[in-house]
């Protein structure tokens, strides 16, 4: 038998964990152009008469979305939800991206936005310059039937049912000196515990997240502080960080960051074990992307707002991007027992698997590797092991193969993912079922561009694309391209 690079190791009588679709959630903020002139645009010939771009509404429903949050981010940080509900709504001048906001696009229109899609609200809330107070009245605008002042401004707003939001965070990044209203470890565990505390007062069904860090002395002590009325910590992370020099990294570089995510996963997790809270609370990683946003921040204000436009550049979202997303979402899934949601930042423009023009949209290949997972997996992860012997050249020591395997319940069907991250060369892969390997020819998918460097774009919408193809195993020996996903299903009956 040919010596292959890696090995995947499937064993079906251990445990298997029900994964939470939540792990394909989304994120949308008022930055740029997300919001106006991405999922937003009244009069636009693609929009229905609420003003939302059905041509995204289409996409995102082939995504099936299950949760989005909203509004932010930075933006949330300095943002009173009181400007953008009801009829008599003025621009605000948003201090965190120092442009001025129309306030057209609020509560409403982002639930209703939600539910077209069919995806679930989630809302952060403004823990910087925000009070407690303020964010237990959007609990009771969003939430109370018809009891209290907000409710009733709801009602008059042309909403006489709940909005039913059930997912809500407090805070963003606060504990970073770029955040408006930045706030010391001890501080926000206090700050949090009473906005919890009034949050749930309002409604105690609601899932209540928290800004966090993958870091001891700032997790522990908000959970020391306010654990009892957490459901997750909300953890973020951009390994490629482009916020004030847009010189995106090459693919092997990327490559050498792709065991990071799992690393703050697992970090975030001994950190809530730590504080007593093992099995209670979970991790809600509700921004990542590899790249990270662009936004300069220098004295030329007009040269820095213009400067975001670098961010919509499609030939920044490569192969590169494909893979390393593929990487994270298999980090999720093999800690799906304590990871809850993830939210891929941002679902429009920016950074995100959609690109929206005035004529159309552009499905990036981030786009694809979200098609993919959220549409061909089975509903359980099972135990499953890669042993790999090659790793790539550069820092650390990252395999060159990477693997997750989820089965359909009780149906003996297994929907394995294969990853391969080498740049150039295709690896070769031997996958076995308790000891037995898994042999023929099986149905899959595989995104595999014809460079690491290809992109989608205007002009060229379907260079990198998933293909429906037949995977080969010979001598148990199945052939990965290079830089490609691939997800196989097998039958228990063919190993």
């Amino acid at each position: 038998m040919t010596e292959a690079i890696a090995r995947v190791h499937i064993d079906t009588h251990r445990p298997r964990t029900r994964y939470s679709r939540m792990l394909f959630g989304q994120f949308l903020e008022h930055f740029h152009r997300q919001v106006y002139g991405g999922v937003f645009e009244p009069g636009s010939p693609l929009a229905d008469e609420k003003g939302f771009r059905l041509d995204v509404v289409e996409a995102l429903r082939e995504l099936r979305v299950p949760v989005v949050r909203w509004p932010g981010g930075c933006f949330v940080s300095a943002y009173h939800w009181t400007h953008g509900v009801g009829p008599n709504r003025r621009p605000s001048y948003d201090k965190a991206w120092r442009v001025e906001d129309p306030n057209t696009f609020g509560t409403a229109e982002f639930v209703a936005w939600c539910r077209l899609i069919g995806a679930e609200p989630y809302i952060c809330t403004n823990g910087g310059t925000g009070t407690s107070q303020e964010m237990s009245d959007w609990v009771e605008y969003c939430n109370l039937p018809d009891a209290g002042r907000w409710a009733k401004v709801r009602q008059a707003g042309g909403h006489p049912d709940p909005h039913n939001v059930g997912y809500w965070s407090i805070g963003n990044e606060n504990y970073g000196d770029w955040e408006m209203g930045a706030k010391g470890a001890a501080e926000w565990g206090r700050f949090v515990a009473e906005s919890a505390k009034m949050m749930k007062r309002v409604d105690p069904t609601i899932k209540l997240f928290a800004a966090a860090l993958p870091d001891l002395d700032w997790t522990l002590a908000l959970l020391r502080a306010a654990g009892q009325h957490l459901d997750c910590v909300s953890i973020h992370g951009y390994w490629d960080g482009l916020w004030q020099n847009n010189q995106p990294s090459d693919y092997a570089t990327c490559m050498t960051r792709a065991l990071q995510p799992e690393a703050a996963i697992t970090m975030t997790e001994h950190v809530i074990a730590a504080a007593g809270y093992e099995g209670r609370i979970g991790i809600a990683f509700d921004e990542w992307n590899l790249r990270g946003w662009h936004h300069p921040l220098t004295a030329d204000w007009p040269a820095d707002i213009a400067a975001r436009d670098k961010n919509d550049l499609n030939a920044t979202y490569t192969m590169a991007d494909a893979v390393f997303s593929a990487g994270f979402l298999n980090s999720c899934l093999r800690h799906a027992s304590t990871v809850r949601m993830a939210n891929m930042a941002p679902v429009v423009n920016t950074r995100g698997p959609l690109y929206v023009h005035p004529r159309g949209i552009v499905m990036r290949a981030t786009y694809h590797v979200l098609w993919m997972y959220a549409n061909l997996l089975g509903e359980e992860v099972c135990d499953a092991y890669v042993d790999c012997a090659a790793h790539l050249p550069g820092e650390g020591t990252v395999p060159v193969v990477d693997a997750v395997v989820t089965c359909d319940v009780g149906q003996g069907r297994y929907h394995i993912v294969l990853v391969n991250r080498h740049p150039d060369h295709a690896a070769e892969c031997v996958v076995a079922i308790d000891g037995v390997t898994v042999d023929g020819a099986h149905a899959a998918t595989q995104l595999a561009g014809d460079s690491p460097d290809a992109y989608n774009d205007v002009d060229q919408p379907n260079r990198v694309f998933p293909a429906a193809v037949e995977l080969n195993f010979h001598d148990g020996i199945v052939e990965l391209p290079a830089h490609s996903v691939t997800i196989v299903e097998v039958l228990r009956s063919s190993a």
